[in-house]
């Protein structure tokens, strides 16, 4: 259960939006969208990062491989190293 926040207060005093907001699958959507921001900034900036690059990441932007990251993370121990790898497996041109 990946779509709701995980404590023991969050049944009984928050709001299902407000536990949403700070569930797992709100922050790893939350730094996709992070990860695209940048790589269209390193474009604006000169880097060779193409459109159908851009447009691949945007692509699985809400379709998240948590088997591959949860596997990566066993290796690396390291939370977002772990969807970085998952999200180029996703996303190989980019």
């Amino acid at each position: 259960m990946r779509d709701i926040y995980n404590n023991p207060l969050n049944k009984r005093y928050s709001s299902k939006e407000m536990s949403y907001l700070f569930s797992e699958e709100m922050k790893f959507k939350t730094w996709r969208k992070l990860w695209v921001a940048l790589a269209e900034s390193e474009k604006e900036l000169g880097l060779n990062i193409t459109e159908e690059q851009i447009n691949e990441l945007k692509k699985y932007i809400d379709d998240i491989n948590y088997e591959v990251a949860e596997e990566r993370e066993k290796e690396v121990r390291h939370d977002v190293m772990s969807h970085v790898y998952a999200y180029g497996v996703q996303c190989p041109k980019a």
